[in-house]
């Protein structure tokens, strides 16, 4: 048994081919020293994880490569392959021109100047020039027992017109083959690009303070302490604290927010925004590989890895169809002339028609163009998409759950009542309550140090721990004290006065004495209310709120949003049970569950789509979730669900396209009302359009 090692990445140089891209995932795949392999076409990166050495490693993916595809060639991922090209080869150019030329010579000696046997020499020159290399792989494939690829079953194709006399078709077929992979190749490496430079955001030099100036450095060579210079219009190399300087930030690039953002001296800067007027000195917080842009990126990179349901059924289909299809060419061009039905020329012109649309490339090539097209599109709006999987299972979701404190509302608390028990001092309950949250991470419990005025003496203090969903047990001045909500008190066995108030309820109480409660509140998030009516126009039919906040506050919230559905005074795993039981439900569709990722990770992995709020800067959020919304605006679910849904009628878009003019040909090919002219767009034309239908996604 191999162990399993850390995942490495190589770059594929002269990958255009989508079917080329699963046959060398699928060799590899079958290796005994690699653990597992996933091939990402749309970034022409190969991601591996194996035990060998790296150098080791690198010669057997060589190897590999080579005998599945010949001239495929994997580099260290330093190389960047993937960036390679976008030009088409003047070669490629001559041998079309040089082609068409010798093709129009030879029509020309066979029509008005009627030398047949010169126009067949000219005729066989043109195939040679234009479809030499088709064949050669052709060749190499064959010795390497690689069948049913586009290279032989175009070379047994065109073999075949010629036998049968069709020069001109034969030659045209190798003609526009060769011009159609030029410009597939050529869309390919501009969507490539046009995916890429949506997400160009990193940063490419820093500007390090040092004794009487400054130095110019790679972000990667500065350290957490020490101090960068950012000027005007450049992007901030590194996550930073300003210590002088005031400026407009622009933040877009990282959470889609189209108004910059004023930054003064101890605000913090992220890698990757883009700095507006003025010039700031920051100190650095953190290396650039810890930076939140570098996460980001880091994930948005990998998502291709995370192919999506559709994507990896056509690549299944892909090894289906191909054989189907050839050895379908092979009975109509064999079978009807033995059973005496017509003639063989005939049929098998009708067999070559078959031939020609018997590749997939359409589908392979623009299916995942266009989902990694959205997963670039949703970073450039400040949403991140983990994968195609969670894009895909985006644009189908039905049912969203929201955790209602930092999503709904803003979670920024504040204390608006102070209501000690008969005879009990107000301003003394406020100072227990600080004194016994003074190190909570809750929202609620930072709102009640801030409303007391006095400093807690944390001497007082002789532990304390916090309850998830509860509140806060504390041992203070030798006695115990508990702060937290009515299930709190209700486990320690202490009746509360249930006060009416609008907000949420603290309750107080020391040595199993009740002492009052604290009436904190909270504000719905601005566009909360329009995005809720959005999200019903789009289609979303059930919209549930879920809280571990008092029923009064919960229901009042749910009430202003007009919600389907709510749940207050859960437990974490109360609100894991709920989630549980709704994804149960068949009729409610996919589940999506939206929180601020740090308090509800459980129910956020649990969901078929999990949805951070806020993750700016979150690792817990960026972590925890399948979609991370850089920003606490709520609309930003609205738009991811819109981007996800045009990705995904843009790939459907392309699969009925092919499968609608892939399948005519076959029909129209089977009663020889169709030509090998008419397969050829169908097969290259057809791929061309898709690729460019994809490209519409990023733009």
């Amino acid at each position: 048994m191999s162990l399993t090692g850390a995942a490495r990445r190589f770059s594929l140089a002269g990958l255009s081919c989508a079917s080329c891209a699963a046959k060398v995932e699928t060799a590899l795949q079958q290796q005994d020293q690699i653990d597992r392999v996933r091939v990402d076409f749309t970034r022409a990166v190969l991601r591996v994880e194996s035990s060998l050495p790296d150098q080791e490693l690198l010669e057997v993916l060589q190897r590999i490569g080579a005998e599945v595809e010949p001239g495929l060639r994997v580099l260290p991922h330093s190389t960047g392959a993937s960036g390679e090209g976008g030009g088409i080869p003047r070669g490629q150019w001559l041998r079309l021109a040089g082609g068409t030329l010798l093709l129009a010579g030879g029509l020309l000696l066979s029509g008005p100047l009627e030398l047949p046997v010169v126009a067949i020499l000219f005729y066989l020159l043109s195939y040679l020039l234009v479809g030499g290399s088709v064949v050669l792989t052709a060749l190499r494939n064959l010795r390497a027992k690689v069948w049913f690829e586009e290279h032989l079953l175009m070379t047994l194709a065109t073999t075949g017109a010629l036998l049968i006399g069709e020069y001109p078709e034969a030659v045209a077929v190798m003609l526009f083959y060769l011009m159609g992979e030029m410009l597939q190749g050529r869309a390919v490496s501009k969507s490539r690009r046009a995916i890429s430079a949506l997400m160009d955001i990193r940063p490419d030099q820093a500007h390090r303070v040092v004794p009487g100036g400054t130095e110019t450095v790679s972000p990667q060579r500065v350290s957490a302490g020490e101090t960068i210079l950012v000027r005007p219009g450049e992007r901030v190399p590194l996550d930073s604290r300003i210590v002088s300087g005031t400026s407009f930030v622009d933040t877009s690039a990282l959470s889609g927010e189209p108004v910059p953002r004023r930054m003064e001296p101890d605000s913090e800067l992220l890698a990757g925004m883009v700095n507006g007027e003025g010039v700031l000195t920051a100190t650095v917080l953190r290396p650039f590989e810890q930076s939140a842009l570098s996460r980001i990126l880091h994930l948005v990179e990998t998502a291709g890895e995370n192919k999506a349901r559709t994507e990896r059924f056509m690549t299944r289909f892909a090894r289906v169809y191909t054989p189907m299809v050839f050895f379908s060419a092979l009975l109509i061009a064999f079978l009807p002339p033995l059973l005496h039905l017509g003639s063989w020329s005939d049929w098998i012109y009708r067999g070559l028609v078959f031939l020609v649309v018997s590749c997939p490339c359409a589908l392979l090539v623009s299916i995942p163009l266009g989902f990694f097209g959205g997963i670039g599109r949703a970073s450039r709006q400040g949403i991140l998409v983990k994968g195609g999987n969670y894009l895909e299972g985006l644009a189908r979701v039905r049912t969203v759950v929201f955790d209602k404190t930092g999503t709904l509302t803003c979670g920024e608390f504040e204390v608006q009542k102070v209501l000690a028990a008969r005879g009990g001092d107000a301003q003394q309950l406020l100072e227990l309550a600080a004194l016994a949250e003074l190190h909570s991470t809750h929202p609620v419990g930072r709102s009640i140090l801030r409303a007391c005025t006095s400093s807690p003496n944390e001497a007082r203090i002789d532990d304390s721990r916090e309850l998830a969903g509860l509140g806060v047990e504390a041992h203070i001045d030798g006695e115990q004290v508990v702060v937290g909500n009515r299930l709190l008190m209700h486990r320690h066995g202490i009746g509360v006065s249930t006060q009416e108030c609008t907000g949420t309820a603290v309750y107080v109480a020391r040595a199993g004495t009740y002492l009052g409660c604290l009436i904190v509140s909270d504000s719905l998030r601005a566009g909360a209310k329009e995005s809720i009516e959005q999200l019903r126009r789009l289609g979303v039919r059930h919209m549930v709120m879920l809280s571990g906040d008092r029923q009064a506050a919960v229901e009042e919230v749910a009430t202003a949003l007009r919600l389907d559905d709510f749940y207050a005074e859960l437990l974490p795993e109360q609100k894991l049970d709920r989630v549980n039981a709704l994804i149960a439900q068949q009729h409610v569709g996919r589940v999506a569950v939206v929180g601020d990722g740090v308090n509800d990770a459980p129910i956020l992995a649990r969901a078929d789509i999990g949805v951070a709020m806020g993750g700016l800067g979150s690792d817990a959020a960026i972590e925890a979730a399948d979609v991370v919304l850089m920003t606490d605006e709520p609309g930003k679910l609205v738009t991811a669900i819109e981007t996800a849904r045009l990705t995904e009628r843009i790939v459907w878009q392309n699969i009925i396209m092919a499968f609608a003019a892939k399948g005519l040909v076959l029909l129209l090919g089977v009663f020889g009302l169709a030509t090998i002219w008419q397969a050829i767009f169908a097969d290259v034309g057809v791929t061309l359009l898709a690729v460019l239908n994809a490209i519409r996604i990023v733009r």
